[in-house]
């Protein structure tokens, strides 16, 4: 069954792309939720009228993805995390962590954009991540893992307190 997307869908392709699906997912989940109408030659018609228009458009967001893309690849991220014994850390790390960095960094990406292989980082190092900033710019984005700081605090002496009339009275016993 062939079928248009009206979204995105994940591992199955971007919006106003015409693929091929079995007839119950296409029938029973895809039409259903909205994510894609038939693909009858009418729809097709319009699909490609409606590319053509967008075509210009398009390419003015190819530019700016590819912008962000060379700004990105100027970053030096690294992510500070809570490390165990060795380097493993407490928890570990996601592209929600990935993202939050980077915002910090004046980049509001999406989590969902961001995939790093093997989903969660559980060691501290240098990782690189799969940033999707458009369905044709794909930055391959280094970043790091290190461990966090530990501050060593010195044990307080014990400085015996004294009160001022101790010190009063002691000085007058002194004279």
């Amino acid at each position: 069954m062939e079928i248009i997307l009206k979204q995105d869908v994940q591992n199955l392709g971007f919006k106003d792309d015409v693929v091929t699906v079995k007839n119950g997912y296409g029938r029973n989940y895809l039409i259903p939720q909205g994510f894609a109408v038939l693909a009858t030659p009418s729809a097709k018609k319009v699909l490609a009228e409606t590319l053509k228009q967008r075509a210009y458009k398009e390419q003015h967001i190819i530019d700016e993805a590819k912008k962000t893309a060379k700004s990105l690849l100027s970053l030096a991220v690294k992510i500070v995390a809570k490390v165990g014994a060795g380097d493993k850390l407490f928890g570990s790390i996601n592209h929600g962590d990935l993202a939050s960095e980077l915002s910090k960094a004046g980049h509001e990406i999406d989590k969902k954009f961001i995939n790093i292989p093997g989903n969660t980082i559980k060691r501290t190092g240098k990782y690189n991540a799969a940033i999707r900033l458009h369905r044709e710019v794909v930055v391959d984005f280094p970043f790091e893992v290190v461990a966090e700081a530990v501050v060593v605090e010195k044990p307080a002496v014990a400085v015996p307190e004294v009160k001022a009339e101790e010190v009063v009275a002691e000085a007058t016993v002194n004279e």
